[in-house]
């Protein structure tokens, strides 16, 4: 009985090319900010023609795995930003079809436990940063877009005083793909910005008195108002969320 086997997928040249350099930054044999070898010196270690390793360096870049250094033609090691990260995981779960239901349910999963942790590991500046958050946020609601803007800076601000780095690139997807039809609940449930106002300060107060119960508890209130204004303001939980802007 003879054993079938699956043809071999071809694989480009460059892609091959990429896949080693992205291998080697990714096990942090190369590290952020430093420099690649020239693509004469990439296309002799690699015995492949120059255009081959200018097309894997354009594909890294794409990823933001490396950068141009300013005023030269050198590649360096680069680390994608959060916002980066954010927005092509947030683009994935729209393009899956997630719906307003299952984003707000992970806020409601994630929020409460990352504000109980700021209560715990806050350290100064990180509690004056969510202090601003909150009085920025209590200086300017009157528009839609700036009451979103505030709201998306509380939530980072006290994610960042967790001191879990994982935490914020978990949550920023979310913010992205929350923001219109937060932009719908404030503009359709006039008590929403105050009611939003008044968590933030209680939350604020917890984690400034290192209360991470109560910090949990408020964190559990203001996720849960969410969904109240999505009812209030007729939007169906099952909608699936837009896709957030291109970056």
């Amino acid at each position: 009985m003879s054993t079938a086997f699956e043809p071999l997928s071809f694989e480009p040249g460059y892609r091959r090319v990429a896949s080693a350099i992205a291998a080697r930054i990714l096990d942090r044999t190369l590290r952020d900010g430093d420099p690649l070898p020239s693509e004469v010196e990439l296309a002799a270690q690699f015995a492949v023609n120059r255009s081959t390793v200018r097309e894997a360096l354009r594909e890294l870049e794409s990823s933001n795995l490396v950068a141009r250094r300013r005023g030269t033609k050198r590649m360096v090691v680069s680390r994608p930003a959060a916002t980066q990260v954010a927005g092509r995981v947030g683009h994935a779960l729209a393009l899956n079809d997630v719906t307003v239901r299952e984003v707000w349910e992970t806020m409601a999963l994630l929020e409460p436990p990352t504000a109980e942790a700021a209560a715990r590991h806050a350290t100064p500046q990180a509690v004056a940063a969510i202090r601003a958050a909150v009085a920025a946020y209590a200086a300017d609601h009157a528009t839609a877009h700036a009451a979103v803007a505030g709201v998306a800076e509380f939530f980072r601000a006290v994610a960042a005083a967790s001191g879990n780095r994982v935490l914020p690139l978990t949550q920023e997807p979310l913010l992205l793909l929350l923001a219109a039809a937060l932009e719908v609940i404030i503009d359709r449930a006039p008590p929403a910005r105050e009611r939003i106002a008044a968590a933030q300060r209680h939350v604020l107060a917890a984690i400034e008195a290192r209360d991470a119960e109560t910090a949990r508890r408020w964190m559990a209130k203001h996720v849960r108002d969410f969904r109240r204004g999505f009812e209030i303001s007729g939007i169906d939980l099952n909608t699936p969320v837009p896709a957030p802007a291109a970056a």
